[in-house]
């Protein structure tokens, strides 16, 4: 006697049946998934400790300071953070800074030209270095430590031949006098009213680096690249990731915001000092370690990236406003980044176990 023919139940959708039994994550457990967490938590925690002990740090242009600073920080370690998750490093960043407003600086002065054409040009010899360290990473095999190491070297030792050089002395000339002064300061070192306080231009301009990269590193494919780059270069390449140009494109990307915070520094200030810059590049991958990279690639977060250089804005500037000695930030410095790696470790072990 045959049994009956029965029919599957197809009332539940298979994806649905699936999702139904994998156990839900809480919410806490997602957050502590995040790399970002550590850094949001040290953040609060410093901001609180500042607004108890110093009555300056409670106020709005005090505030409007703290931003100021945590963009010229921020901006370029938006770059940073990228190439850390792609696995690499990148130690000329902090000349490049002064590099390329030199660049533009001397170009204007002595030729007469109009300010955006030395803005223009300065951003091509930018984009030349950040091509050249990314092309001989990934041509050579030398760990991107060496060839950036030996390109800041080149890079500080042509900062200040060239300038002395030039105009015998080691600072630029004043350029605020020559033709498109007015407009480039308006676009890379105005002041921005909005209402209830004023900050600087860099501030807005910070937010929407901060905005691209993670929107690049989350949503596109090129994220996903990054991603596998910095994971395991190997591995990404044997599935068709193009390692070679992700690599360049992201030297290319620390070069291009150290070049828009150099035209900030020149129009700001009107004239750059050669020697400037060194050992920016420390704070630039300090503040995106203490946001979440880790120093082997392969994850990390934008968003960490600038709260670590949030944190360093009310560190520098809460410090001053507490009265404390400034030499005391750089004990700060070491502790965070210690504290950060630490941090981030654990927080990457515990990601992994929940997946």
């Amino acid at each position: 006697m045959s049994s009956p023919a029965t029919t599957p139940d197809t009332s539940t959708p298979p994806a649905k049946a699936a999702e139904s039994a994998a156990p839900k994550r809480s919410l806490a457990s997602r957050l502590l998934t995040r790399p970002e967490i550590g850094a949001a938590a040290a953040a609060i925690a410093i901001f609180i400790f500042f607004m108890a002990i110093a009555p300056p740090f409670r106020t709005l242009p005090s505030f409007s300071t703290v931003l100021y600073a945590s963009s010229t920080i921020g901006i370029v370690a938006v770059g940073v953070a990228l190439l850390m998750i792609g696995g690499e490093f990148d130690l000329s960043s902090g000349v490049a800074v002064v590099t390329s407003a030199l660049t533009a600086a001397l170009i204007t002065y002595q030729l007469s030209l109009n300010t955006w054409v030395g803005v223009v040009l300065s951003l091509i010899v930018a984009l030349a270095i950040g091509f050249i360290n990314g092309y001989l990473v990934v041509r050579t095999k030398i760990p991107s430590f060496l060839i950036t190491l030996s390109t800041f070297f080149m890079l500080r030792g042509i900062n200040l031949g060239v300038t002395k050089a030039i105009t015998g002395t080691v600072a630029s000339a004043n350029v605020s006098q020559l033709d498109g002064f007015a407009s480039a300061h308006a676009v890379f070192a105005s002041d921005i009213p909005l209402g209830f306080i004023t900050v600087k231009i860099t501030v807005l301009w910070w937010l929407l680096f901060v905005a691209i990269g993670t929107w690049i590193l989350l949503h596109t494919k090129i994220g996903n690249w990054i991603f596998a780059v910095g994971g395991n270069a190997d591995s990404a390449r044997a599935v068709g990731v193009p390692v070679p140009k992700v690599k360049i494109g992201l030297f290319m990307g620390v070069a291009f915001l150290a070049w828009f915070y150099g035209m900030h520094l020149l129009f700001n200030f009107s004239s750059v000092q050669s020697g400037l810059g060194i050992g920016n590049e420390f704070i630039y991958i300090i503040a995106a370690v203490v946001g979440g990279c880790l120093l082997t690639g392969g994850y990390g977060s934008v968003v960490g990236a600038a709260i670590g250089a949030f944190i360093f804005g009310m560190t520098t500037q809460g410090i001053v406003f507490a009265g404390f000695d400034p030499n005391w930030f750089y004990t700060f410095l070491g502790a965070m980044l210690l504290l950060a790696v630490l941090v981030n470790l654990y927080i990457k072990n515990y990601a992994s176990t929940r997946r």
